[in-house]
């Protein structure tokens, strides 16, 4: 059973002028197995900057603060490491790599997560299996990487990911960005099929409440500025859908 705790976490990035700007400024958050988060809150607010801090992304500076799962230092792994521990990220802007099939890709990652080369008739008929479950078809598993896939079956390829590599803390950054309704209740669907595994948690990154009509949050966190400055539960995001951010970017900055 893990638990993925975030105390006090400061991370900077480059500015463009030689120096560095912070962009988190002291997140503190817990993730428990058996919980659903909901990051929410506007641009620019450090949301998707937590979730490549946690995930090891070269470009984000963390300067002071913790991050373990299961009482393991996150920020001690290599990237690889924090895969292998049980942290998935499923990306706002998935990168396309031409030449390299969807069926390969997920067999090589799952490889490397479990340890070992799955058989392969037994890493087909799973991958069948999550891929109908998302209602792909079955000609996309020789497509290459992400290129030419609309938003929606990017969308699906990373949640498909998440069903083939079976993490411990998935985080999930604007999965439901770019999706129309259909592809958001199948996305939804997948997401709520992994966080109802044993032993899982998701902490999931989004602007608008409508993909939590579909994923039932346990816990909602506004960001402003760099840190959270409100938390509650799902009646939280419906606040939020009424009256906005404004509030709580004032109480940011404060």
């Amino acid at each position: 059973m893990a638990t993925l705790e975030i105390r006090d976490l400061h991370v900077s990035v480059a500015d463009g002028s030689d120096g560095t700007k912070e962009i988190l400024r002291g997140v503190d958050l817990t993730v428990q197995a058996g919980e659903t988060h909901a990051i929410m809150g506007p641009n620019g607010s450090g949301k998707s900057t937590l979730a490549y801090a946690i995930a090891g992304h070269p470009k984000y500076e963390v300067t002071s603060g913790a991050v373990t799962l299961g009482g393991e230092d996150v920020l001690a792994m290599s990237v690889d490491e924090r895969a292998r521990a049980g942290l998935f990220l499923a990306m706002q802007y998935p990168v396309e790599v031409p030449g390299v099939s969807v069926s390969n890709f997920l067999r090589s990652a799952v490889t490397a997560v479990r340890g070992e080369a799955p058989k392969l008739r037994e890493f087909s008929k799973e991958m069948k299996k999550a891929m109908d479950d998302l209602s792909i078809d079955p000609a996309f598993a020789q497509r290459s990487l992400n290129e030419g896939f609309s938003g929606g079956e990017k969308k699906r390829h990373e949640i498909l990911q998440l069903e083939m590599l079976k993490p411990k803390i998935a985080v999930l950054d604007e999965t439901d960005s770019g999706l129309d309704v259909d592809a958001l209740k199948v996305v939804s669907e997948g997401v709520n099929r992994f966080s109802s595994t044993e032993g899982t948690g998701v902490l999931l990154i989004t602007h608008y409440t409508r993909i939590l009509r579909y994923v039932k949050p346990d816990f909602v966190h506004v960001f402003a500025a760099g840190r959270v400055v409100a938390e509650g539960g799902p009646e939280l995001a419906d606040e939020l859908e009424n009256e906005g951010y404004e509030k709580y970017v004032k109480a940011g900055v404060s």
